[in-house]
């Protein structure tokens, strides 16, 4: 769609930023003395900028048929709410008389002073030059006015806030009455003269809105002059309600191309029809009222001229006139179709001052916090929506959107999320994604109401909570991750929560797992324990958080433990908010041990050299404890074993040696970096039985210093003391047979002509296609775990089919893909079906 700009061309005044107060403030007294600004004092130039409604033409072609003495009332009165249009239409009857070569005598009580002129005097001075017949401070009577109406006619006569004059009459004294009393009189008795002489015709204009009567006084005089001049005269409203989008038109565009605007205008209801955003039944009346108004939406002219026209301080015509007139100047290098209420720039600060003078200068700082501001709410939303939506700055236009549909001098405010999305939208956006926008500003503006949709000067919960949060001390902060850092209460470690020095973890053969405050652990942890060199370092396993994960798992417990404050607190919120504060940490609750480990998130392990990490990724589904979490991490990953191999106990401890002690072993896992780590004693005690069972080495001990076989091919009985030891198995076989008790030939651990172990028979290959219980994946990673042992090339292939159930799109994405991709597993084919949304 094309600039707006490029089909309704902006009259010059805007165009070159001319756009003070009084172009678009109509002047009566201005233009009879010559002074007026050109818009008004020229004639042809005010007829070009003013659209004739219907209620001017006619009050126009009422004045002229009087002045010509054919027909026609002798009094009009022109009554309309402040800037509806009064000192327009004055001004339009004074150049019209110009051209019916008709006398005009202007009265305008907001430029004469009451103690240098009378109004009585002013109409013979305009008429005649002089002041001889109406000359004193009491009203001449209707026999001089008439007269000097007779002799002077046709004559027009112009009365513009009478009712200020009066007010200000008041206070000059003049007898026992006042100057107020005389104006009154004269009023009265102009309006009776003028019905007299046929070709004469009073025009004045009075105020419908009480702001404009200063107080009860000049209440009183506005009931008495309408009562005065009410007897003679019919009351006309120049511009009605329909009418204003041909005036605003009118006033601020020199021309306007109606075909292109007809495509624009054409394109966007189409658009909003196939988006729900007009029925069938709205189509029709919306497309008619968008011609009418462009290049503006309708919802601007509805919402300036009705919503902020209701108050009494609102100028309506004329205060729509400058504010749009700032908003278009503003807008000219924006290439947009049209202009919507989203496109008032709130920091431009013409702009947001006619706006907050109406509402309150308080309006002032809360505009800047939620929508002007670089770090406001809004403006975080701009930037977090997508690149593809950057362009659109769909958070401030939202906002704005908001901010000024939350006024009205009637107490009307907000409007529905369908009326937000028509106002709002381009045709080349889903308005879905306005859905997405509305979510963002409740959470992230601090003024929006926590009930509808607009704004309110006392902060919402968003507010509050940042305000609470602000209170939060940093030692609260910490105490409150310690406390997170919860493990299970038959862990299979000795846990040690953030200590400070190498010797509060204790030196002793079980596991330990230690959680550091700390990106990496120091190698004295490892190392030392207190000033000795620490034994058991390879029970030490080690927990450390992500530096780039600090800020944001900090500003989580900080909101947590301000919505715990604010719960507390019973006396601070309603209780809307209070249910809105339940839910909000009953979601940070469930969310606690998700934060956590994506703050602490990698492991340490001791190794040959130095530690080796591990990255646990994210957390895994449904777990809630670290300790159970890390030990399933390590365990599958091979780094904790539940049980070793016997074969790897021979090959690797026993290989050519006839003996080995079995504490040796044991203690060279728990003290070497890097060996291979058991779960526990107990597991590394079954593991020993299992090989003497399995006839791959004997249990024995020394005595005097000589190898003694007692079990082989049966379950031993040992305490793990110091002369217990593990025998190869051809020793235990000669040990035996010497006794007279020779195992069968098959078991006697010499290898066969076909290459058989101990005389079992070998496999070199073994490929397995397995239908898997799903509660029997553990068994497969043990499997997996001992081949592992076996066998130098090793892999499994995994097909995983979930069907009668469903999940998010997001959980995937999030928990298993990433799950997959932390642990460094190629997904070899992907397939997924989505069923839409749930119901």
């Amino acid at each position: 769609m094309k600039p707006f700009t490029q089909i309704a061309i902006p009259h010059e005044d805007i165009l070159e930023g001319r756009l003070t107060m009084d172009v678009f403030a109509a002047d009566l007294w201005q233009v009879v003395n010559g002074k007026a600004p050109l818009d008004y004092q020229d004639a042809d130039l005010f007829f070009r900028k003013t659209y004739l409604t219907k209620g001017l033409r006619n009050i126009i072609e009422i004045a002229r048929a009087r002045l010509e003495g054919r027909s026609g009332d002798s009094v009009i009165q022109i009554q309309t709410p402040f800037g509806g249009g009064k000192t327009h239409t004055l001004i339009a009857l004074y150049h019209k008389a110009g051209e019916w070569n008709t006398k005009v005598v202007v009265f305008d009580g907001t430029a004469l002073n009451p103690e240098e002129t009378k109004p009585w005097e002013e109409l013979e001075r305009q008429l005649t030059g002089r002041i001889e017949m109406t000359e004193g401070n009491i009203s001449p009577g209707k026999k001089k006015l008439i007269k000097l109406l007779s002799e002077n006619s046709p004559v027009l006569i112009l009365m513009d806030e009478i009712l200020e004059y009066v007010t200000k009459a008041a206070g000059i004294r003049i007898g026992d009455s006042n100057l107020a009393s005389q104006t009154f009189a004269f009023v009265q008795e102009l309006t009776a003269s003028v019905a007299t002489v046929g070709n004469a015709l009073l025009v004045l204009t009075l105020p419908s809105s009480i702001l404009e009567h200063y107080d009860e006084n000049a209440e009183r005089m506005f009931q008495q002059l309408q009562k005065i001049s009410g007897r003679m005269e019919k009351i006309y409203t120049p511009v009605e309600d329909e009418e204003i989008e041909h005036v605003v038109r009118a006033r601020l565009f020199s021309k306007t191309n109606e075909k292109e605007a007809k495509k624009v205008v054409d394109e966007f209801v189409e658009y909003a029809k196939n988006e729900g955003l007009l029925s069938g039944d709205e189509v029709a009346n919306y497309r008619d009222k968008f011609l009418r108004s462009y290049p503006f939406k309708p919802e601007v002219i509805d919402v300036l001229y009705r919503r902020w026209g209701s108050f009494p301080t609102f100028q309506r015509t004329r205060g729509v006139l400058r504010l749009l007139s700032l908003v278009v100047h503003d807008l000219l290098d924006k290439n947009i179709p049209f202009i919507r209420l989203g496109d008032f720039n709130l920091k431009n600060d013409e702009i947001r001052r006619e706006l907050i003078k109406h509402i309150g200068q308080e309006w002032d700082s809360i505009i800047a916090q939620d929508i002007t501001a670089d770090d406001s709410g809004s403006k975080k939303i701009d930037n977090g929506l997508g690149s593809s939506y950057m362009q659109y700055k769909l958070g401030t236009a939202v906002s704005t959107t908001v901010f000024m549909l939350s006024f009205s001098g009637r107490g009307e405010k907000g409007a529905s999320i369908r009326d937000i999305k028509l106002s709002t939208v381009f045709p080349e956006i889903s308005s879905s994604v306005i859905d997405t926008v509305i979510n963002k500003i409740r959470e992230k503006l601090f003024y929006i109401s926590d009930e509808e949709l607009y704004f309110t000067n006392q902060p919402n919960l968003n507010r509050i909570i940042l305000i609470r949060e602000e209170s939060v001390p940093e030692k609260d902060i910490y105490e409150e991750e310690k406390s997170m850092l919860f493990v299970s209460k038959n862990s299979m470690f000795r846990v040690y929560i953030h200590p400070k020095f190498p010797r509060d973890v204790q030196d002793t053969p079980e596991l330990k797992l230690v959680i550091l405050n700390a990106t990496k652990p120091a190698e004295d942890f490892l190392e030392k324990y207190g000033e000795s060199p620490r034994v058991y370092r390879n029970t030490l396993l080690f927990l450390c958080n992500e530096e780039s994960q600090k800020e944001s798992f900090h500003s989580f417990i900080r909101k947590l433990l301000a919505l715990k404050s604010i719960e507390r607190d019973e006396k601070l919120l309603k209780e809307s908010q209070k249910k809105e504060i339940r839910n909000k940490l009953k979601n940070y609750e469930q969310r606690k041990y998700e934060e956590l480990r994506k703050f602490y998130r990698k492991v340490f392990l001791p190794a040959k050299e130095g530690f080796r990490e591990i990255d646990m990724g994210i957390p895994t589904i449904g777990e809630s404890f670290l300790d159970k979490e890390i030990y399933d991490c390590l365990r599958n990953q091979g780094e904790i074993l539940e049980r070793v191999a016997p074969e790897v106990i021979r090959d690797r401890y026993l290989g050519d040696k006839k003996y080995v002690r079995i504490k040796d072993i044991y203690e060279t896992f728990l003290k070497t970096p890097g060996e291979l780590r058991l779960s526990s004693e107990e597991a590394f005690v079954e593991s020993i039985k299992r090989g003497v069972e399995e006839g791959l080495f004997g249990c024995g001990c020394l005595k005097n210093e000589e190898i003694e076989c007692e079990y082989i091919n049966k379950t031993p009985v040992f305490e793990l003391s110091d002369d217990e030891i593990i025998i190869r198995a051809d020793l235990c076989a000669d040990e035996t047979e010497s006794e007279g008790s020779s195992p069968p030939e098959d078991e006697t651990g010499t290898e066969d002509e076909n290459g058989g172990e101990n005389g079992h028979e070998m496999f070199s290959r073994i490929n397995l296609e397995l239908n898997v219980p799903a509660n029997q994946i553990s068994t497969i990673a043990k499997i997996a775990n001992y081949l592992k042992t076996r066998f130098n090339q090793f892999e499994i292939r995994v097909t995983i089919q979930a069907r009668d159930g469903c999940i998010p799109v997001t959980v995937y994405e999030d928990k298993i893909k990433e799950a997959i991709k932390q642990a460094g597993i190629k997904i070899e084919r992907e397939a997924a079906l989505t069923s839409g949304y749930p119901a």
